[in-house]
């Protein structure tokens, strides 16, 4: 009899399998991706020191006046930790997509944080 896994459970494993081969150093940190319903959340993490470099998120994020779809946050805080990373001297980093499909709010952070300058 096999076990049918929920989405939550799948997404663990996915997440899990890529945190197996993705690792953030001080130099080159790992750009985590978490995104709930509402949110989008990035953060550049050191893994051999087990600190958190920047953090960015679409929480509370201004929008000067627009209305601003979820896709559109997520790119606006792909530049915001791109200029972040700027600020902390970090220009290269490993991209990890937290299990998540790289479609989306996931690609609009990742496109984001390349245009804001951030190479991965």
């Amino acid at each position: 009899m096999t076990r049918i896994n929920t989405k939550s459970e799948q997404r663990t494993r996915r997440r899990n399998r890529i945190r197996a081969k993705v690792s953030g150093t001080a130099s080159v940190p790992r750009l985590a991706v978490f995104k709930s319903l509402k949110y989008i959340y990035a953060q550049l993490i050191d893994d051999e020191n087990g600190v958190t470099i920047v953090a960015a998120t679409s929480k509370g994020m201004k929008t000067q006046g627009k209305v601003v779809g979820k896709t559109d946050a997520a790119k606006l805080v792909g530049t915001e930790i791109a200029k972040k990373a700027e600020e902390k001297k970090v220009v290269k980093v490993v991209f990890d997509r937290g299990g998540y499909i790289y479609t989306g709010r996931v690609k609009a952070l990742a496109e984001g944080a390349r245009e804001g300058g951030l190479n991965f």
